[in-house]
């Protein structure tokens, strides 16, 4: 699903690839691994290396609801990937993107 929304606006695949990584500390051979897998969402996180300290500095609003303000840690770092792929669709440059 996001690397569809991502292609559909001019965006590569690294691209996704690269903040993907940068948010949950996988590899590109474990992100692949991780992809390649019947894994949900839940054990995506859950298996994730390390989420990025930086994660907590991405903020974003969607219908009137604070994304870090979300209490459920999943539901939280859901929010985080698709505020990064929002600002990737937007045409945000990836080093903006990662923040530090």
């Amino acid at each position: 699903m996001y690397v569809k929304k991502a292609e559909v606006k001019g965006r590569t695949r690294h691209e996704l690839d690269r903040i993907l990584c940068w948010l949950t500390g996988y590899t590109p051979a474990g992100l692949r691994e991780q992809l390649q897998s019947d894994n949900d969402l839940e054990a995506f996180y859950a298996q994730a290396p390390a989420f990025h300290p930086n994660a907590a500095l991405i903020t974003s609003v969607v219908r009137v609801i604070r994304g870090e303000d979300i209490e459920h840690p999943l539901m939280r770092k859901i929010r985080y990937l698709d505020k990064l792929v929002y600002e990737l669709t937007k045409d945000k440059a990836v080093e903006k993107i990662l923040r530090g």
